[in-house]
């Protein structure tokens, strides 16, 4: 069995809410490393980390994507393509 800890993810490190009912908050900075990027994408493509992507949804219906979300039972993850 695996368990997962909810985790909140913000876009304003500084701004996070206080923690609630088990929710880790946690702010973090991120900043482009192309180096990086490529070493954790060889995985990927040898085929070694397979991505499960339940649907994909065009960015311009990001809302009809949460809503797929919401409605529960996927076995996978939704991706939002621009």
């Amino acid at each position: 069995m695996r368990w997962e800890i909810p985790v909140m993810a913000g876009l304003w490190p500084g701004s996070e809410p206080a923690s609630e009912r088990g929710i880790r908050v946690e702010a973090l900075s991120v900043q482009s490393d192309g180096a990086q990027l490529t070493e954790l994408s060889r995985p990927a493509d040898q085929g070694v980390l397979v991505p499960r992507v339940a649907q994909t949804f065009p960015l311009h219906a990001a809302a009809k994507a949460h809503a797929r979300l919401a409605d529960g039972g996927l076995s996978g993850r939704i991706v939002l393509v621009p």
